[in-house]
């Protein structure tokens, strides 16, 4: 199972709308080491300003480095950050670093039960701009809070549901995240589809109100569905392919995603 651990973070410390939740119900292990070179690409097809669907599209390219260390078997600690590129803005966009520590754990039939909790924060490590619909980031501050269940079967068919709260400092409006993601984890394949939800509390809308707007205050929801595969070739490295695509929300593009990566664990 250690060869497959690194594909559950492929996403990341990256923009709100490339997350898969900030945490898995998988451990590195003690003294273990996972890092993730990941890329891809969204082909957005339209954007809502508020809820109402424009014609306004974009590319987005991002690369993203993540690593991942088991302190102990029940706590491990992640950090990731990614480059993005939308038309002629590309900057490394906000650092993320994630403590997880398994709570609970109960053995039942045919599986295990586990309850995780995890706390980490994320801010911009570079003064990109804020002022369009192309910008990387709102150079926001977060606090971030996780709770999560994950029962998984002695096949390795897993389900997991998380959900915490995420405080964002300054005027980028707080927000609720809900993912729920299920599939299963075998010697050498792993494969999931998960629901990404997020929720933010007030804020504007894109043209709401008489331009010069503040970005920082746009309140961005969205609803997204997605998938991963992963194969490993060695104990030690392994690929991943994913797909997804955002459904709707407020504030937020619409259409598919793309991307790979290599995975590496020591």
């Amino acid at each position: 199972m250690k060869e497959l651990l690194a594909v559950f973070f492929i996403s990341l410390g990256c923009c709100d709308v490339f997350s898969q939740g900030k945490i898995d119900g998988f451990y590195r292990g003690n003294e273990n080491t996972t890092i993730t070179l990941g890329a891809g690409f969204e082909d957005n097809k339209d954007y809502l300003a508020g809820t109402d669907e424009t014609d306004i599209t974009r590319k987005l390219y991002y690369i993203n480095l993540f690593a991942a260390y088991g302190i102990t078997d029940d706590i491990d600690v992640n950090v990731s950050l990614p480059y993005i590129e939308i038309d002629d803005n590309k900057d490394l966009q906000d650092i993320s670093a994630f403590l997880k520590y398994r709570a609970f754990k109960k053995a039942v039939s045919n599986g295990k039960l586990e309850i995780s909790l995890a706390g980490g924060f994320s801010t911009n490590v570079t003064d990109y701009d804020i002022g369009g619909l192309n910008d990387i980031g709102q150079q926001a501050t977060i606090i971030e809070t996780r709770a999560m269940a994950h029962y998984q079967t002695n096949a390795g068919w897993f389900a997991t549901l998380q959900s915490g709260f995420s405080f964002k400092l300054e005027e980028v409006p707080n927000s609720l995240p809900i993912t729920f993601k299920a599939g299963q984890a075998l010697d050498k394949w792993y494969y999931d589809v998960y629901y990404d939800y997020q929720h933010s509390f007030g804020g504007i809308d894109y043209l709401e109100t008489p331009p010069p707007q503040n970005f920082k205050r746009f309140g961005v929801d969205y609803h997204k569905v997605g998938g991963t595969g992963y194969r490993s070739f060695t104990d030690n490295f392994g690929a991943y392919v994913s797909l997804s695509y955002v459904l709707g929300g407020r504030n937020i593009f619409q259409g598919p995603g793309y991307g790979i990566g290599l995975t590496a664990n020591f």
